[in-house]
């Protein structure tokens, strides 16, 4: 879902400009979190008096309980005064006349709901050492055992277990990666998630080269993707179950990490 969100700052008498400097530097770090996990899409400021402090935003969230949540813990909230408005789509977007492509005709009430992404947790997990099975057939096949790390989210967050997480892995003649990745994720309330996902790591003949020597080699030269499914026990995360998520990932000398999205 999509909201138009008004903020109107009020900075109450006596607070130590030391103070206001400090929330508002905060202030930016939860917008640039808030846009990496793809609940702020924009940002603007309207023409104010002197004196006075207002922003307009658009945000994407699956509800408005969970908007609700996401601009409470911003560090200015307290000072601000905030207005919701739940958006929806028109059939005279030109977005939604575009997506309805050539020869289509305009987007009526059938038209399908564009797919959103919603940060879920960032995993930096730690790699030991790789078994090589050797070639079969035509391929080479190794299991990469994952040996610890944390993950971080907006409502997630713990550690990977060892002993329970690896990526079995396929490398084709190209040098392309595809992996059958099994990890098991343990939050800071104890709950367990097991985690399945296919993910194929693909580039040029030099970046894989580099890849495999350990180098660090910047993620925007390759495409690491996976395909992800979360399943968990605990009654409060039941809706990791029902969820369709992807990951975008980096392997670094020794580690790789995954950032899993929601796929709305």
């Amino acid at each position: 879902m999509e909201f138009l969100v008004e903020f109107d700052v009020k900075i109450p008498d006596g607070i130590p400009q030391s103070e206001v400097e400090a929330r508002e530097k905060a202030e930016a770090s939860a917008a640039a979190a808030l846009e990496d996990g793809g609940h702020l899409v924009r940002l603007w400021e309207p023409p104010v008096a002197p004196g006075q402090t207002k922003a307009v935003g658009l945000y994407r969230a699956d509800t408005e309980a969970q908007l609700d949540n996401l601009l409470q813990a911003l560090p200015l909230f307290e000072w601000m005064q905030v207005t919701v408005t739940p958006l929806a789509g028109h059939p005279n977007d030109p977005l939604r006349r575009q997506t309805a492509g050539p020869g289509r005709g305009p987007v009526g009430r059938n038209h399908l709901p564009e797919p959103s992404l919603t940060m879920i947790y960032r995993l930096e997990a730690t790699l030991g050492q790789a078994l090589d099975l050797g070639t079969i057939g035509d391929r080479d096949r190794r299991i990469v055992p994952l040996t610890g790390g944390t993950f971080s989210g907006p409502q997630l967050n713990g550690k990977l277990l060892p002993g329970a997480s690896a990526d079995w892995q396929t490398l084709l003649v190209d040098g392309t990666a595809l992996g059958d990745i099994r990890y098991t994720l343990q939050t800071d309330q104890g709950d367990l998630l097991y985690v399945k996902a296919r993910s194929v790591r693909h580039g040029s003949a030099e970046v894989l080269a580099r890849l495999g020597r350990g180098e660090h080699v910047d993620p925007s030269e390759y495409t690491f993707r996976t395909s992800t499914q979360i399943e968990a026990a605990a009654a409060d995360l039941d809706w990791l179950n029902k969820g369709i998520f992807v990951s975008t990932a980096g392997r670094q000398a020794g580690s790789v990490i995954y950032e899993t999205y929601l796929v709305g």
